[in-house]
Order: C-alpha cells, then sequence, then structure tokens
C-alpha cells in the first residue's frame, strides 16, 4: 500500500514541485495551502506523514502541528516541519511543537526524500530493531517501546516525539556517554542541522517531565549525556 503525505505549502510553485517529486516516488499526495484546508483534509483523509510549511496564512504551521497532535484521528501521523526560519529558537519551537523533524530551506530534494524515507521506516518498525528488547523498566520508569509509551508508577508520562527518541537512546544504553552529535544524528539523521542547545533544551523537557527519574539523565560536561542504571533496576 502506497503511503500517503500530506503537503502543506501555500507557495504554489513549491507545492506543485513537490507534490510532483514525491508522487514520482510512488507516494500519495495530498495539498493544501493553508493550516485550515491542511487540518481538513488530513481528518477526511488520514496522512502517514505530514510535511508542513511554518509560515502560513491564517493558523501557522506551529499551531497546525499543535492541532493535529491534539486530534485522535490525526496524532500519530508524522510531521516534518519545512521552513527557511533557521534560527535555534525556530527549531527548539518546532520540535517542541511536536514535530517529528525540522527541514529548512532550501533544502535538496534527495535529501528530503531520506528523511521521509528514514521516518517512514523506523515508524514501521517500531522504532526498535530486530532483537531489541522492547519494554526497558528502572524503578518506577517503564518503558514501552512497540507502544511509544512511558509511564511513572503506571501513570502516562506525554513526551514529545524528540523527547522519547532521546530517552529511548539513553535508556536502552545505560551508563553509556552519548554526544550531543551523536543524540543529533540517532534521532534526527547526521544531516540534521541544528545546534548543542536544542539537545539541551530537549534534555531539559525531558527531565521535567520524569520528575525525580529524570535525575537518571546525568550530564557529561564537556561530553554529552548519560542514562543512568541498568534495567530492571
Amino acid at each position: 500500500m502506497k503511503n500517503r503525505l500530506l503537503l502543506i505549502e501555500d507557495e504554489i510553485n513549491l507545492q506543485n514541485s513537490l507534490a510532483y517529486l514525491l508522487e514520482r516516488e510512488g507516494f500519495t499526495v495530498d495539498s493544501a495551502s493553508t493550516g485550515e484546508q491542511g487540518l481538513e483534509l488530513a481528518r477526511v483523509k488520514p496522512p502517514d506523514l505530514v510535511l508542513l510549511d511554518v509560515n502560513l496564512p491564517g493558523i501557522d504551521g506551529f499551531e497546525t502541528a499543535r492541532r493535529l497532535r491534539s486530534d485522535p484521528l490525526t496524532r500519530s501521523c508524522l510531521i516534518i516541519m519545512l521552513t527557511a526560519r533557521a534560527h535555534p529558537d525556530d527549531i527548539v519551537q518546532g520540535l517542541s511543537s511536536v514535530a517529528d523533524d525540522y527541514v529548512t530551506k532550501p533544502f535538496l530534494p534527495r535529501v528530503l526524500l531520506a528523511r521521509i524515507a528514514a521516518h517512514l521506516r523506523r515508524a514501521g518498525a517500531g522504532d526498535v530493531a530486530d532483537g531489541e528488547d522492547r519494554l526497558l523498566r528502572f524503578d518506577s520508569l517503564t518503558i514501552n517501546q512497540a507502544a511509544r509509551d512511558v509511564r511513572i508508577d503506571a501513570v502516562s508520562v506525554k513526551l514529545t516525539p524528540t523527547e522519547y527518541d532521546i530517552l529511548v537512546l539513553l535508556a536502552a544504553h545505560p551508563n553509556r556517554v552519548f554526544t550531543r552529535s551523536q543524540i543529533i544524528d540517532h534521532v534526527r539523521g547526521n544531516d540534521f542541522a541544528i545546534t548543542d542547545r536544542v539537545v539541551d533544551y530537549q534534555i531539559s523537557g525531558l527531565r521535567k517531565k520524569l520528575g525525580g527519574e529524570g535525575q537518571r539523565i546525568e550530564t557529561v560536561h564537556g561530553v554529552g549525556y548519560k542514562f543512568l542504571g541498568s534495567p530492571g533496576a
């Protein structure tokens, strides 16, 4: 079955060229020029992945992403934001509004296609490689990778996709130090042009949401981060 993509882009020439490129690659593509139109289309034909421009007439891409995540019909779709705004604060806002990725314009078509393929592949595989433990337990913290579910004392913890991916990377390899570059490469690919500041922001948010268990994420000054403990501890 073809993957369905929803393209929300108000620049018509770019919208048309991207739609052509994606359809040529075998995707089914629905297009919209505003966030409002995109939300309506997404409810009628829920997409597997949304390519979402930030600067849109009406509600912007950040608000559109938040509404997609709050709707039960569309909350599980992948979201890649497309924008010329490359400032770290914009990237942080994009990832914090529960987007899965953030691609700055101009971009190479093959890079965008690689990003799309990687996210769809990861989603199809449940984000877990064959043979990897799908359930991680650390005292009150439980991570169910098959369900992308994080709980503390059986209470669900709501994480952004980026926070979740970072947590799984660290928790699946307890006591191993990961540099910020390694974290970026794992959760976004090695061509994801963001800064250490964005990683630090995500870690800070993750610690707060995990409460007391957040202390397991230790800063290794001058290097990166590690997750303290061992599964079942």
